[in-house]
């Protein structure tokens, strides 16, 4: 790893951010998966450019039972029609209840790779 990109990662004010960022990095190496070099270039980048997605977004660009990704955060703006599994850094409250009573699941990004080591099948959204 490069100064540059370490110096990137250390003035992160979430202590579990570079820790994450580190992570998706090895994984990505270790399994010849780019999905997860390109989560980690997204978390480098600042928090304010994070995604923001609502679960009508969600509702629309996925299918039943498929595996979402949201490197930011997932908001419970709209409906949710599907029992769909989500990656994200957070979620509202709203998002927790709405995903739930659709028979769906919230996961961490950290879950998501100890589950998924090839990140094969999931969906990204922004």
């Amino acid at each position: 790893m490069g100064k540059l990109s370490r110096k990137k990662i250390e003035r992160k004010t979430n202590p579990q951010m570079p820790e994450l960022i580190s992570s998706l990095k090895k994984k990505s190496y270790e399994e010849n998966a780019l999905i997860w070099k390109d989560i980690a270039k997204r978390l480098e980048k600042p928090r304010r450019t994070y995604a923001q997605v609502n679960l009508s977004k969600i509702n629309r660009n996925s299918i039943d039972n498929e595996l979402i990704l949201v490197p930011g955060k997932v908001l419970g703006a709209g409906e949710l029609k599907h029992a769909v599994k989500i990656a994200a850094l957070g979620f509202s409250e709203t998002a927790k209840q709405k995903v739930a009573e659709v028979g769906g699941k919230c996961i961490s990004i950290e879950s998501l790779l100890d589950e998924n080591p090839s990140g094969s099948g999931v969906r990204i959204l922004k």
